[in-house]
């Protein structure tokens, strides 16, 4: 029987989940997102999605960016935007967002918690950017609904082409002989928000692959994301240093305007 489109998508989400007799075995919580690895450029390489975001905003704006981490997204387009809010569910990554956007010379906001949990205390902004956070979002309908109503002009979504932990496919196959799963992918998406009425575009482009540099680092994070023991970090640093990681990976970027 055919899902519709956003009970499909919070079933394909669920696939992603670790098995529990995997999960009983992690010696720590392999839902980890190490702050440095969302530092930001002192100079941000304008992407499609910036150039969306950028597009409609208007001089002395305000960009609104949700699980805005370092504030790549947001700052991308300051100036024009002179006031930049972020939403974020950790309070370093808040931290890290209003340090930037001092360095900036930007006005800033930020609201701690998860969206659209705290999307009442939120004010609304010219543009809403979401970077790298709907693949965490198993109710993707009030979250889209919420972003909707909080932008004057354009809501612009970047995700990767395939889900984040994709890259790690050969690992957990490796390490656990667990496959994962193909879906959900942006198409997806874009069939949930025709779903909600909204008509948006799409479009791809590669871009440079964040990871982190350090092969020590490297190892520890991908240890604790394969829920493994600290007495196997040096398999799992052999392991990562034959394999490495992709240099680039495809992205999409899906908006529409208010």
């Amino acid at each position: 029987m055919n899902m519709k489109p956003n009970k499909a998508w919070s079933f394909a989400l669920s696939e992603w989940a670790i098995p529990k007799v995997i999960l009983e075995q992690a010696p720590e919580s392999p839902w980890i997102h190490p702050a440095a690895l969302f530092n930001i450029p002192d100079v941000i390489e304008m992407t499609p999605a910036h150039k969306l975001a950028r597009e409609l905003m208007p001089e002395g704006g305000t960009v609104l960016d949700i699980g805005c981490g370092g504030g790549l997204a947001a700052f991308a387009t300051t100036p024009p935007a002179a006031i930049a809010i972020g939403v974020d569910h950790q309070e370093d990554m808040l931290e890290m967002f209003s340090a930037n956007a001092k360095s900036r010379g930007v006005e800033v906001q930020t609201f701690l918690g998860f969206w659209p949990a705290v999307a009442s205390e939120v004010p609304v902004a010219d543009v809403v950017t979401v970077h790298h956070v709907v693949y965490n979002v198993s109710e993707i309908v009030p979250f889209i609904a919420a972003l909707n109503s909080h932008a004057r002009k354009r809501v612009v979504i970047e995700l990767p082409a395939e889900h984040p932990l994709s890259a790690m496919r050969a690992a957990w196959k490796h390490f656990w002989d667990l496959d994962r799963p193909t879906k959900p992918t942006p198409e997806d998406l874009m069939a949930v928000l025709l779903e909600m009425g909204i008509t948006p575009e799409i479009k791809y482009f590669s871009a440079e692959m964040r990871n982190e540099k350090n092969l020590e680092d490297a190892a520890k994070f991908m240890r604790i994301r394969l829920c493994l023991p600290v007495d196997r970090e040096d398999e799992v640093r052999d392991f990562f240093a034959k394999h490495g990681a992709p240099a680039t990976r495809e992205l999409a970027v899906i908006y529409w305007d208010i």
